[in-house]
């Protein structure tokens, strides 16, 4: 990247100059090009993007990308009403007097100038949507219609910084696309938030933690510390968390989508493995058949586990030769529209499963499918009373094809993870929320029970060596589960099938 300051400056010089010639006019949706003399001294003079410029925003929207917005929606997918109930719905169960305080996320750098892609805070994008780093947003209660008042703290309209670092939203976009009633340049939230401090009898938000933010510059800390001295600040995730357990329609059919993209992508990935290809180039043919088809990220470093590699829950070297006769682990997912697939899927690297591979596979298939049965509402069971099953299941399943093992061995080495978890914006959803809730109609959930078995002879030996794991994404319903992951292959003779047609 360049970075050079006279480099810099003059690229923008020949910026200018080209704004002095001509500007963009949007009239009946078409671009006409004006001269207009009257705004040149401003833009040469100043960062501020003229207002008669070709409009841009720091995310897509149904002005720029038609092709994946409707008019009315905020996010590809979800309206504005849509934000505007979950921001409600948040106020409401909050006592009067209540301030919210929601804070995204600022830029993570890998090195020196050199940054990670950027990805929001989940709780923040569930509130307003605004997916552009070192934004805030506080909500005050009040007796309005509204029941509240929502203001915005975004980085500004800049033309210097827009040349280097893509479109921004601005003060004034924010307002006009994510139902702000007020919102300022950023560099006004320290203040504003000390007024909100001393004035609200309740606080809503979150200390700062390890991600870089507003709250984590030093005089905004320094108040944060302030008020927690006051006990005025209470924590604002979990209650956020418990209005994200519930998944809308839009988001299911938003996370429809993100599972058929991910189980295609498994698709392509079996019928694309052979012996001599790495974990490496697999990761590769994954990320480009997620993202081919509209995922805009993976939703997590994948597992691409090859062999025994497979013992290991989460190994992401994914630096090693697939081999002949191995079986090979994916655990992966796209993210869609913000929510995340997370799936895995085991198969033969040379296309066909031998005959101790297909008896371990089979027992931790009959395991998954036997859960996901369990995942209604009208089953009144939580995860945790699942994964107590899938423990029973499996035992059985391994009873029956010659293991001798015991309760111990199998929770604490052949099946050591839990059988799921929740799924949504985040990978691991809901973090703050036990798995002790029952299951109700529309959570979203993972089922992915396992085994892995070392090579330690108190295990049949021509099972050792080998890790399986099975994971489907489920919406619960009310008597019957939806498997958004039904297209990714996991029968056998399906697996093979795919794996043989190169």
């Amino acid at each position: 990247m360049l970075r050079s300051r006279l480099f810099r400056l003059s690229t923008i010089a020949v910026a200018q100059r080209a704004a002095l010639q001509t500007n963009r006019l949007v009239c009946n949706n078409r671009l006409a090009i004006t001269s207009l003399p009257a705004c040149q001294r401003s833009f040469a003079t100043s960062d501020r993007v003229p207002e008669t410029h070709v409009r841009s925003f720091g995310q897509p929207t149904p002005m720029t990308h038609p092709n994946i917005m409707n008019k009315g929606e905020v996010t590809p997918g979800l309206s504005a009403s849509e934000f505007e109930t979950r921001r409600s719905n948040l106020i409401k169960s909050l006592p009067e007097g209540s301030t919210v305080v929601s804070v995204g996320y600022s830029t993570r750098y890998m090195t020196n100038n050199i940054f990670y892609p950027f990805h929001q805070n989940t709780d923040f994008w569930y509130l307003c949507g605004f997916n552009e780093p070192d934004a805030a947003m506080i909500l005050e209660k009040d007796d309005s219609e509204r029941g509240y008042k929502q203001t915005m703290f975004v980085l500004p309209k800049s033309a210097s910084a827009e040349l280097w670092d893509g479109p921004r939203t601005g003060v004034e976009g924010v307002k006009e696309l994510f139902g702000a009633d007020e919102a300022y340049d950023n560099a006004k939230f320290s203040s504003y938030f000390k007024k909100v401090l001393s004035s609200s009898k309740h606080i809503f938000m979150d200390s700062p933690g390890s991600m870089p933010s507003l709250i984590t510059a030093d005089s905004t800390k320094k108040l944060i510390e302030t008020g927690l001295k006051l006990q005025t600040i209470l924590p604002l995730s979990k209650i956020i968390q418990e209005l994200r357990m519930i998944k809308s329609a839009s988001e299911i059919e938003i996370m429809k989508k993100s599972g058929m993209i991910s189980s295609k992508a498994f698709i392509e990935a079996m019928k694309w493995t052979e012996p001599g290809t790495t974990e490496g180039q697999l990761w590769a043919k994954f990320d480009f058949e997620t993202r081919v088809r509209g995922s805009t990220i993976l939703a997590y470093v994948p597992v691409i586990a090859g062999g025994p590699n497979a013992l290991s829950m989460h190994y992401v070297r994914n630096d090693m030769e697939l081999k002949n006769g191995d079986l090979v682990l994916v655990d992966c997912g796209g993210e869609y529209n913000g929510y995340a697939s997370d799936i895995t899927r085991t198969w033969p690297v040379n296309g066909k499963f031998s005959d101790a591979q297909k008896e371990l596979y089979q027992a931790v298939l009959n395991v998954n499918k036997a859960c996901i049965k369990m995942c209604t509402e009208s089953n009144s069971i939580s995860l945790h009373g699942i994964h107590s099953h899938s423990v029973k299941l499996m035992k059985q399943e391994l009873q029956n094809i010659g293991f001798n093992v015991n309760t111990w061995d199998l929770e604490r080495i052949l099946y050591p993870h839990h059988v799921g978890h929740y799924l949504g914006l985040d990978v691991h959803d809901l973090h703050d929320l036990d798995r002790s809730r029952k299951l109700k109609k529309n959570m979203v959930v993972t089922i992915e029970p396992g085994i892995y078995v070392p090579f330690d002879d108190k295990f049949p030996s021509k099972y050792q060596g080998i890790g399986i794991r099975i994971e489907d994404n489920v919406v619960v319903g009310k008597d019957d589960p939806y498997v958004l992951t039904a297209t990714s292959p996991k029968e056998i003779v399906d697996i093979e099938f795919c794996c043989k047609n190169h």
